[in-house]
């Protein structure tokens, strides 16, 4: 399991995230706060507060390799 924060400040940002991790073949969270959604839910991602960080959970071994994919939503 690989765990990351992340912003996604725009529409756009979350469409291009989704598109991304819809091609993972792993499962993966998102959260904030206490509410937890599927990371390739499009319509899950809305339901957060996206003013802030998420926490993503990646649930693979493979992780590392999927966060360079998505390194510009990376918080560092």
């Amino acid at each position: 399991m690989t765990n990351s924060k992340i912003i996604l400040s725009s529409i756009d940002d979350v469409k291009e995230f989704v598109s991304i991790i819809l091609k993972a073949d792993f499962s993966a969270d998102l959260s904030s706060g206490k509410y937890v959604v599927d990371a390739k839910s499009i319509m899950g991602i809305f339901s957060l507060d996206l003013s802030k960080p998420l926490d993503l959970k990646i649930h693979s071994e493979n992780g590392a390799e999927f966060l360079d994919k998505i390194k510009k939503f990376i918080v560092k």
